[in-house]
């Protein structure tokens, strides 16, 4: 319920209760930044990758299986885009107007739509759009979407919520 006069203090709530205030900016909502430099995907890279999250599948570290299959080069298991997208994310997280304490965020979800493979020799640019900040018990939820491309094609679009937890209540005085 919101204060019937319109008069609450940031911070107290109508009944005199402490609430935390967004650790973020609102107003970041709707907000674009600039495409990030290009990310070189390598054959190494994809490797160390696929290695770390226990990909088997051959079309990630060998180059004649990728071929055979259709590629021009090993192709990067799909979460390996988190590596981009989350230096697209950085942008927001150390953007000083934004307010964000990164000692108080916490991935809260991640999701790829791949439109092909990243590969070996792709040099990847990220775009980061702010599309969304709530407030949720005390938290910030903070959607954002990352379009990376190579050159004019869109390869993956990777979505991700960001959580940023309010300040601990001390119960002092506001």
């Amino acid at each position: 319920m919101a204060c019937p006069t319109g008069r609450a203090r940031r911070g107290v709530s109508y009944w005199g209760t402490r609430v935390a205030s967004m650790p973020v900016n609102a107003d970041f909502a709707g907000r674009s930044y600039p495409p990030t430099a290009p990310y070189a995907v390598g054959s190494a890279k994809i490797r160390e990758f696929a290695e770390a999250v226990g990909s088997t599948d051959p079309v990630h570290v060998d180059r004649a299986a990728a071929r055979a299959a259709g590629y021009l080069d090993v192709i990067a298991p799909p979460t390996f885009a988190v590596l981009i997208a989350q230096q697209c994310d950085g942008q927001l997280i150390t953007d000083p107007e934004a307010g964000i304490d990164f000692t108080r965020v916490v991935h809260g979800e991640q999701k790829f739509v791949h439109h092909r493979p990243l590969t070996a020799g792709d040099e990847v640019v990220g775009v980061l759009h702010v599309d969304r900040v709530r407030q949720a018990g005390g938290n910030a939820m903070v959607t954002t979407r990352s379009e990376l491309t190579v050159g004019d094609e869109l390869v993956c679009t990777a979505t991700s919520t960001l959580v940023i937890r309010g300040a601990e209540d001390d119960g002092g005085d506001a």
